[in-house]
């Protein structure tokens, strides 16, 4: 898969809006989640279970949040979700239908990962990598923790 995201949830109470301080909580590697960018490709082009404009949490979960722009304007900003919004995604992720949602992204993702012949392999990363989230969010959502989101450079 590509580049990475790196998760992590943080108590709402301690979240900064610095984005020195938000790159400080990704130096103790071991509580962060790695997602990959491609897997945001499962979640914002439908939305099979939720069809409102205005309830779209799914593309929240891999690259959506508010930004915090880095003191080097060239790097990527961090991205926040606060509880409420982890909640949103957490929600989205627990009704999701995983088939359908690969059904309609597949033949974005397929190409870049060895194409139909590929597909179960790709098909089993794809739906690792969301149970992976669906559990980072739940439990995450359950602490009423709000989520940090980093995309290394590459």
């Amino acid at each position: 898969m590509s580049a990475y995201l790196r998760l992590r949830a943080v108590p709402s109470p301690a979240l900064r809006n610095s984005s020195t301080w938000l790159e400080r909580i990704f130096e103790g590697d071991s509580e962060t989640v790695r997602r990959y960018r491609d897997q945001e490709r499962i979640y914002a082009g439908a939305s099979p279970h939720h069809p409102l404009a205005e309830d779209r949490p799914q593309s929240q979960v891999v690259l959506g949040g508010r930004p915090v722009f880095r003191v080097d304007r060239h790097k990527p900003p961090l991205l926040v979700l606060t509880a409420a919004q982890t909640r949103r995604v957490s929600g989205f992720l627990a009704m999701a239908d995983f088939d359908a949602l690969w059904h309609f992204a597949r033949d974005a993702l397929l190409p870049r990962y060895g194409g139909v012949r590929a597909e179960p392999e790709t098909w089993r990363a794809f739906a690792a990598a969301h149970q992976e989230l669906k559990a980072f969010y739940s439990h995450t959502a359950e602490r009423g923790d709000a989520v940090v989101k980093w995309l290394p450079e590459e």
